[in-house]
């Protein structure tokens, strides 16, 4: 789609939805989801979490321009591993359906009829929660002549609208489709209107996907990115703040709140850091960009290339913080020093590094805490631009056993060679864990905030 006519779109979609802004905020319980099974070892856990996180780096960075097929095994078992659900209701009368929390995505999409398929999934279908349009008494289709469809044109959208044509009797009354890509699989279905229910507030005309097969996708996502689809701005939110509460893959379910709008009430500690101008193409132009202008590994800083600071208009470089990701993945030339400067400021006995561990886990960095009782790590901070900091303590690191840790940083080495293309940093949920963090959209900054989200839940 042209810059042209996504401009129009985006001016019909600010013009079409009525606004919640003045509104009361609204709270959602937000949840990990816990590990699926609990008979695989520390390792294995770690080591599907790395590969998950690698391939939703290479479809952040690369979208349609770039696929891999990876040719390693990894078992199914945790396709929803590291993510975080919320619920939503929709439809007349509501029917509740869990979905991922995405901050880099934009599409709001549920599974859909009792036919739903998912292909490749460890669940059987029968299982899966779906939205039933036929017991919606307020489900209305998106046909392809409706302005609201141009939201989904997408690179990777199917090729049913662009017949739309007054030559063509009919065709402008087909339905909008849809295929939707990610990282861990794909969708596809037709786009619906439909009542959504948020706290006793019924929003209408609400545009969601109706997906009727995808792969290795159970559950739907909830975009919250910065296009016109996500349920942030068809709600026309100035703000929505969480806190993600820590996923160890085998505790209980825990929630935290994820909060729609202002609370108006000033969080002492916040510190702010600008939200970034997007590159103007797709898919750039819907994530949330910072600017990370230092990282510390104790009190030594690590040089941060200048194409780490600001992506360029193709989209090329910059740092993303992204609810999708589990861990964060970084370019060969800041992980390489990071892990330098890490490794030689660990006392002698946790030098060593796990070798084996790496191997099988893969671009990561594991280091000995065997016999250790309280092993001691250099602080890992990420400094932003405005005086916001992300600190990396040693309850974000990935436990592998009784013998070793894992920093939660991913050496993004599949972009070399690959044209530099997309995010040089994305920051996973892992690094989130026990941060307030606000995007506050009216004023284009994000806040942050360390805290414990379980006692603190603003």
């Amino acid at each position: 789609m042209s810059s042209t006519n996504f401009f129009i779109c985006f001016l019909l979609f600010s013009t079409l939805f009525s606004s919640l802004s003045s509104s009361k905020p609204i709270t959602l319980n937000l949840s990990p989801i816990p590990k699926l099974v609990s008979s695989l070892k520390p390792r294995e856990v770690i080591s599907h979490i790395a590969k998950s996180t690698l391939k939703r780096a290479i479809h952040l960075k690369y979208h349609n321009k770039y696929t891999l097929r990876p040719t390693y095994a990894t078992p199914l078992f945790a396709q929803s591993a590291g993510d975080y659900s919320i619920s939503l209701s929709i439809g007349t009368p509501p029917q509740k359906i869990p979905a991922f929390f995405d901050t880099g995505s934009s599409l709001v999409w549920v599974p859909c009829t009792s036919r739903y398929s998912c292909l490749n999934c460890t669940e059987n279908n029968e299982k899966i929660t779906t939205f039933l349009p036929k017991k919606s008494t307020s489900k209305v289709s998106v046909k392809c002549n409706d302005k609201k469809c141009c939201w989904l044109d997408q690179p990777n959208a199917m090729a049913s609208c662009p017949t739309c044509t007054r030559s063509i009797p009919g065709s402008c009354s087909k339905p909008c489709s849809y295929i939707q890509a990610y990282g861990s699989g794909a969708t596809l279905g037709e786009a619906i209107f439909e009542n959504l229910n948020l706290d006793g507030k019924v929003v209408p005309d609400f545009l969601v996907g109706c997906s009727s097969i995808s792969e290795l996708m159970p559950q739907g996502i909830i975009g919250f990115g910065r296009s016109p689809t996500s349920l942030p701005n068809q709600l026309k939110i100035g703000k929505f703040s969480h806190c993600l509460v820590s996923h160890k893959f085998d505790d209980t379910p825990k929630s935290s709140r994820l909060i729609l709008g202002d609370t108006g009430v000033l969080i002492p500690g916040v510190k702010y850091t600008p939200l970034l101008k997007n590159p103007p193409v797709l898919p750039f132009n819907e994530y949330y960009y910072v600017n990370l202008e230092q990282i510390t590994v104790g009190k030594r800083i690590v040089k941060v290339p200048h194409d780490i600071h600001v992506p360029d208009p193709n989209g090329n470089g910059g740092t993303i913080v992204d609810s999708g990701s589990t861990l964060t993945s970084i370019a060969p030339n800041v992980f390489d020093p990071i892990v330098e400067e890490f490794v030689t400021q660990m006392s002698p006995a946790q030098q060593k590094r796990v070798e084996i561990a790496e191997a099988s886990i893969g671009n990561i960095l594991c280091v000995n805490v065997k016999g250790l009782r309280k092993p001691a790590f250099p602080k890992v901070v990420f400094h932003f631009k405005g005086g916001a900091k992300m600190l990396l303590s040693v309850a974000n690191y990935f436990n592998g056993g009784a013998n070793y840790l894992c920093l939660p940083f991913l050496n993004a080495t599949f972009a070399v060679g690959q044209g530099g293309s997309g995010p040089a940093i994305i920051v996973g949920n892992y690094q989130q864990q026990n941060y307030y963090i606000e995007y506050d959209l009216k004023n284009e900054r994000l806040g942050l905030k360390k805290q414990n989200c379980l006692k603190n839940r603003q």
